[in-house]
């Protein structure tokens, strides 16, 4: 699981359709999710702290959720088949029992924004979506292995396989 964090809200420029992109804590990797435009602005209300006179839809799950005992432990974004990505919001009952809620990722996101929440990407997930926010480090990393690789010779395989065969004996 790869912690992540509410870049912001972008606009798909060919559709209009709004995304949410989060981020590794490194800022290393991008994960753009397409959202509807009620959940988008739910985010953006929160992140811009926008307050309305009465509560919204994430206000309100995080209000019931508080009332009854619980706490918002985490979210997952565990899943993605055929571009729908899939969530579980974590919520601890007030007796510490774990309870697991299928969620939408844009709906899990706006409820764990509300109560700093952490946000949980499962590596298949990253690997499946994700995208390079870091191109200069990705390089230099490139270019260290490039340097190692060049830097071996026959004769280090040589001595790897000598080791290997006074282990096995």
């Amino acid at each position: 699981m790869i912690e992540m964090k509410v870049m912001g809200i972008a606009l798909d420029t060919r559709t209009g359709s709004p995304i949410v992109v989060l981020h590794d804590i490194n800022n290393r990797k991008a994960l753009p999710i397409w959202i509807g435009s009620a959940e988008a602005s739910a985010i953006i209300r929160k992140i811009e702290n926008i307050s309305v006179s009465r509560p919204m839809t994430h206000d309100l799950i995080v209000e019931i959720v508080e009332k009854t005992g619980g706490t918002i432990d985490r979210i997952e974004i565990n899943d993605v088949e055929k571009e729908t990505y899939y969530a579980i919001i974590y919520i601890k009952d007030k007796e510490g029992k774990e309870i697991e809620i299928d969620a939408r990722p844009s709906d899990a996101i706006a409820v764990a924004i509300r109560v700093d929440a952490p946000i949980f990407v499962t590596a298949n997930v990253l690997a499946n979506g994700s995208v390079s926010c870091d191109a200069a480090k990705d390089e230099e990393e490139a270019q260290e292995f490039r340097d190692f690789i060049q830097s071996i010779k026959p004769s280090d395989f040589e001595k790897l396989m000598k080791h290997d065969k006074e282990s096995d004996q």
